[in-house]
């Protein structure tokens, strides 16, 4: 009788063997919570050419985020990136792009081997060439047990869990566990392991290699037969060591301050000084060298020699500046001053044939500025908290997804802020009854692309500057598209700074803005949080899904009085069923009929729901930016990988191939 007990007593041991190593918290969570969000480092091994700004475009990172092993490492750097379980998969992935930079080859195997095996990428014979963008996912991990964090790490040769745990400071059994490694002298080579961290690994990125000035090294004496001596000389050693050490930083403070001087030239760094004239005003006399750059350093920056003086003066000039700016104006960092000549000339005297648009806060000209495209917003004087606004922003805030300001100008009566110019025009130009505008009609793919870089845009403005802010006017009409119809966020006029308090961010404000877009709570108290953003962000998804504006005009009982709808309530009620039931008979009468029905549907449900969070009453329970990034850069996957079945219909593929 004991003899038949033996079986299931081993069976139920092994099983709750099982279970219990299931449920150890410190292994990687079962990946089946979508809504997880962690954060997740990834290690990584760059060839020598692959530069920090390389590392930042294959990972879709900021500099912050790379971090990079000591001297005596092996040359790694680790990824920061936000990590979270992708449906369908059971797979904790984060997403990136990948743009080739070589023809041929099948895409696993160049974006495999240009990301050394952190790739979660099914074979593919598909073959790419040199621009080809590749939207791919990376693997990653989020551990609920005793370490904040998880980090990917392929395996290479020469690698043991012994070497791992002495090299990041952790225990073999923690590495073993994490793992689920039954014998840590059997790895496998190229596999990915997880290391666990409490801390973030490596040190920041060396943006500059300055060798610091060795020390002086003192004499070595020989103690046992010139004690006497040395005890003499020592007095006279000390003085004259002394003031070798000074000498030695005094000429380190002049490089240091003769660097500085050349940099601050070298991008508009304006010299001045001030005087009154007869008519009270306070002049500016700008030693200036033009230059394309407003401290971004993304702009080329030009010399002066490569300038054309439009007064055929090539000597120092002299700029008035109207007392209603005041002089801390000039305080930005490095705004580039031009002068009126220089504006009316490059926009052909304000012709009418140049103006791109009339907004709130002034008319914005298309204008070519010394062989540069450019657009050039003109304002009156009365404008100028929102001119100060732009400048005091824009100056200190550059990314790919914020359209980058170059310069200024100003005379007694208008100011002028000169921007990069977007050729496509307006994403509202585009979604609005685009033929009749003479604009071509976005497909999905553009559309989900355009939304995700605007939500980039965003994040990096609530979350990464120094000082964060609240842009209050997010709308279709404010967010531009370049020559790849890549979005850019415009238009920070009334951008406002919000700071970190107990109960969140939050700044009480005068209501601004474009009605359609108004969070309800800012409408009722004026409280500008970046939850107000994500508001209007949410109606700028629906406007992207049904092509229709945030306020629509119908007619009512009598033709003198349309009736204004606002475009969130009705979505909302065509969206009132739970996700689970939800299907396209919801949405079909309100898709916009331009997509002409080429889209994953599962994908336009998806970004229908991201919107309907966005402008839930409650700001408490609208996502933050940062979760809605990661959130359509899943739904743009999805989106690539469904269009790259329909390779053949010409209609429909307009992304991998050619490099979108």
């Amino acid at each position: 009788m004991k003899l038949q007990w033996a079986p299931l007593a081993i069976l139920a041991y092994l099983l709750l063997v099982q279970l219990s190593s299931a449920a150890d918290p410190t292994r990687p969570m079962n990946c089946t919570d979508t809504t997880r969000l962690c954060t997740s480092f990834l290690a990584f091994k760059p060839q020598p050419s692959q530069t920090l700004a390389v590392i930042q475009s294959m990972f879709d990172v900021l500099p912050e985020d790379v971090t990079v092993e000591g001297e005596n490492g092996r040359g790694y750097v680790f990824i920061k990136k936000n990590c979270s379980c992708a449906s369908g998969v059971n797979e904790y992935l984060t997403n990136t792009t990948f743009t080739v930079r070589s023809s041929g080859g099948y895409v696993s195997d160049v974006v495999n081997e240009a990301y050394g095996g952190l790739t979660f990428l099914p074979n593919s014979t598909r073959t790419v060439r040199n621009g080809t963008v590749v939207w791919l996912r990376l693997l990653c991990g989020c551990s609920s047990g005793l370490w904040n964090y998880l980090m990917s790490y392929v395996m290479r040769e020469g690698d043991s869990i012994e070497a791992l745990a002495s090299r990041f400071g952790v225990s073999m059994d923690s590495i073993e566990k994490v793992n689920g490694i039954v014998d840590p002298d059997n790895v496998t080579v190229s596999a990915l392991y997880y290391i666990p961290l409490n801390s973030v690994p490596g040190e920041p990125y060396p943006l500059e290699t300055i060798s610091p000035a060795p020390a002086p090294t003192p004499p070595i004496d020989d103690l046992s037969a010139n004690h006497v001596n040395h005890e003499a000389h020592f007095p006279y050693l000390w003085i004259v060591g002394s003031m070798g050490l000074v000498l030695v930083v005094i000429v380190v403070v002049g490089i240091v301050l003769y660097i500085c001087l050349r940099s601050s030239h070298c991008c508009g760094e304006a010299q001045r000084g001030h005087s009154k004239d007869r008519d009270g005003q306070i002049r500016f006399h700008i030693l200036r060298k033009p230059s394309f750059c407003c401290g971004s350093g993304r702009l080329t920056c030009r010399k002066s020699a490569d300038w054309k003086q439009t007064n055929g003066d090539s000597g120092n000039q002299q700029i008035t500046i109207p007392k209603a700016l005041g002089s801390h104006v000039l305080d930005m960092e490095k705004p580039v001053v031009f002068t009126y000549e220089e504006m009316f000339s490059s926009t052909d005297g304000f012709s009418d044939s140049r103006l791109l648009g009339n907004g709130t806060y002034g008319s914005v000209y298309y204008g070519l500025l010394h062989e540069q495209e450019v657009a050039i917003k003109r304002m009156t004087v009365t404008k100028t908290k929102e001119f100060l606004a732009e400048v005091k922003v824009l100056c200190r805030v550059h990314h790919s997804n914020l359209v980058e300001l170059i310069g200024y100008a100003a005379t007694d009566d208008e100011l002028f802020l000169i921007y990069e110019y977007a050729q496509k025009g307006s994403l509202k130009s585009h979604l609005h009854d685009p033929q009749n505008k003479g604009q071509t009609s976005l497909s999905w793919i553009m559309r989900v692309q355009i939304a995700l870089d605007a939500a980039r845009g965003l994040e990096y403005i609530h979350e990464h500057t120094k000082a964060h802010y609240v842009h209050r006017d997010i709308k279709t009409s404010n967010i531009l598209l370049d020559g790849a119809f890549r979005g850019k966020i415009s238009d920070f006029g009334l951008a406002k700074l919000v700071g970190k308090t107990g109960d969140g961010e939050a700044t009480v404000t005068k209501v601004v803005g474009t009605y359609g877009y108004l969070a309800p709570e800012y409408l009722s108290d004026g409280r500008a949080t970046t939850k107000i953003d994500t508001y209007a962000f949410g109606v700028v998804l629906f406007e992207i899904l049904s092509g229709k504006e945030a306020v629509i005009r119908t007619e009512g009982t009598s033709t003198k009085n349309p009736e204004r709808r606002s475009l969130v309530s009705i979505m909302q009620a065509a969206l009132k069923s739970s996700p689970d039931s939800m299907s396209m008979s919801n949405l079909k009468d309100i898709i916009d009929p331009n997509l002409m029905d080429l889209y994953p549907h599962d994908c336009l449900i998806k970004v229908a729901m991201i919107a309907k969070q966005c402008v839930d009453e409650d700001p408490i329970l609208r996502p933050d930016m940062k979760e809605i990034v990661i959130s359509l850069s899943q739904i743009l996957l999805s989106s690539v990988e469904w269009e790259a079945t329909l390779a053949g219909n010409s209609q429909v593929f307009s992304g991998l191939v050619q490099g979108r």
